[in-house]
């Protein structure tokens, strides 16, 4: 930070809070987000200005700090004052006098402003230091319990109480198909081969997500913390974080904290002062969304062409370079250290009541809804109150139409649903899954056959080709889709898609292809009467595809 002139008081230094550091105890602390959407509208250079104009205050028991996200994206920048539970919305470098007479005048009593419901109705698990802590600061993660779980392994348990632990909490993991993590971190454990890999699955390509992107960005702590532990439970000596380049932030800040948790002795040889040793590199993805399927990310890890191949072998007994492999996403780790610290009852015990469906689950808030942004939600949590209650319902009071879950291969979900709980096994009875957290919001404005034509282009971009089905299948299933849009297509032309749909379904060779006809499907199921309405009435009920004139059609 450059001095000021000489007649203006100076600016305290830079901490590794990122922010003006108090001569004695703080009173109160302006908590900067300065996670990636933050950023982009400036907020690293109010951490900047907001310090120094605290110092020229002289508010000396004021602390600026920066941290991650503070979830309510749409609403940003932010600066939150933890002591007395306010939150500075839509701050600019050019109106921060406001924000320092709100420091100057705040006295914690205690008595701190009721939250609103996009914040109290969440539990926070995976996210519980986002917004809390500096992402770059190791000494704050320690302060907030962070290396706890890890010391507790490492000095007080086996592997197999680990494993254990992990496979009673009920956790599944968080990137998909949602398959019980502790019976993944057995398989691997008893699978022959040394050495054995961690992966941390970071590529979050689904259009609308960026969960994993505001964890790694604002918590990469968590993240190293769950891998490491992870590792100590199957017997791993190695890991690594294959994250897309397009998240520049998340990946500065992941190789920074591996740097600082390297030289603080949790990453390396002799962990904690014990016999255990791992270590993590982080491999970026060129940006194809099919490396986010388990056994394309392995060959792109390899130095080879990220496509997937045939399984089995699964990668938990046959994975990077032949050897058993460890693949879980960045939410998935980011829930370890809670469990180990709390316990796997604890952690059981929130969610769905005598489901299957166990925990929280994070999800990105995006499309029309009021309060965009995320989330961290526990598990049986209905869709209304998603939308209406955290999301703050529907831009413009417009009618909630669909919500899109489970990214391009998910499923659109309409308004009858609302009241459904949110878990793994209820999306799927209605023709959707989770996914990775994606939650699209729609309203009446949203033609429902332009939806399906959107994800199926965004299928066939992403294929990789190898297999015909998905190769061939999903250009020609757009090729169908952009037919029906433009008015051009029979009542023969939506039969044939259908079968053709469910051929691609059926013959692909992994996830991508396997999933891309969902939207289709699930379309059909809920809005067939607007396929019908562009081939029979020729109308396009919501107004957005260009149908183009009987004439010109024939």
């Amino acid at each position: 930070m450059s001095e000021m002139p000489a007649a203006r008081p100076r600016p305290r230094p830079v901490t590794g809070h990122g922010g003006a550091a108090p001569e004695g105890p703080a009173r109160v602390t302006a908590s900067v987000c300065c996670a990636a959407s933050c950023v982009s509208a400036q907020s690293d250079l109010i951490l900047k200005k907001l310090g120094e104009k605290v110092a020229e205050a002289g508010l000396s028991d004021v602390a600026v700090k920066r941290v991650g996200c503070l979830g309510l994206c749409a609403a940003g920048p932010l600066i939150a004052i933890p002591e007395t539970g306010r939150l500075l919305r839509g701050v600019t470098p050019d109106t921060l006098e406001p924000v320092v007479e709100e420091l100057r005048s705040a006295r914690p009593n205690g008595h701190k402003e009721a939250q609103e419901p996009f914040f109290s109705k969440q539990v926070r698990v995976a996210t519980e230091n986002m917004g809390t802590i500096d992402p770059e600061d190791i000494d704050d993660y320690q302060a907030h319990g962070g290396y706890e779980a890890l010391r507790q392994v490492l000095t007080s348990m086996t592997p197999a109480e680990v494993r254990d632990e992990i496979t009673r909490s009920g956790l599944r993991g968080r990137g998909g198909a949602g398959y019980g993590t502790g019976l993944k971190w057995t398989t691997v454990a008893k699978a022959q081969g040394s050495p054995k890999y961690v992966i941390c699955n970071a590529d979050e390509g689904d259009p609308g997500a960026f969960m994993d992107r505001s964890v790694l960005e604002s918590d990469p702590y968590r993240v190293l913390e769950g891998m490491a532990i992870a590792a100590y439970a199957v017997e791993a000596s190695e890991g690594y974080i294959y994250c897309r380049a397009e998240y520049p932030l998340a990946v500065a800040r992941l190789r920074t904290a591996i740097r600082n948790a390297q030289r603080s002795g949790f990453l390396g040889s002799a962990i904690a002062e014990t016999n255990f040793s791992f270590d993590i590199q982080v491999r970026l993805g060129a940006g194809a969304f099919v490396c986010g399927e388990e056994t394309a990310l392995i060959a792109s890890i390899e130095g080879r062409r990220g496509t997937p191949r045939p399984r089995p072998p699964y990668p938990a007994v046959a994975g990077l370079w032949g050897k058993p492999t460890l693949i879980n996403n960045v939410e998935t780790y980011a829930n370890v250290s809670s469990i180990v610290r709390n316990g796997a009852q604890w952690y059981s015990n929130i969610g769905a009541a005598g489901g299957k469906s166990k925990g929280t689950k994070v999800f990105a808030l995006a499309g029309r809804v009021v309060n965009t942004g995320l989330v961290e939600v526990p598990m049986g949590m209905t869709l209304r109150e998603i939308v209406y209650d955290i999301g703050g319902g529907i831009v413009d009071g417009r009618p909630f139409k669909a919500v899109q879950t489970g990214g391009p291969s998910g499923g659109c979900i309409p308004a009858e649903y609302l009241d459904m709980p949110v878990d793994y096994e209820s999306l799927i009875k209605v023709g959707s899954f989770m996914g990775s957290g994606g939650m699209i919001i729609m309203d009446d404005t949203s033609c429902m056959v332009d939806v399906a034509r959107y994800f199926m282009d965004f299928c066939r971009e992403e294929s990789c080709g190898k297999c015909p089905p998905c190769r061939v299948g999903t250009t020609e299933l757009y090729r169908m889709l952009d037919k029906i849009c433009s008015g051009e297509a029979t009542m023969e032309d939506l039969e044939e898609m259908e079968k053709l749909a469910a051929i691609v379904q059926r013959t692909s060779l992994c996830g991508l292809g396997q999933g891309a006809p969902n939207p289709i499907f699930s379309t059909l199921r809920y809005f067939r009467d607007e396929y019908v309405a562009h081939i029979v009435d020729r109308v396009c009920p919501a107004g957005v595809c260009t149908i183009k004139p009987a004439e010109v059609a024939r």
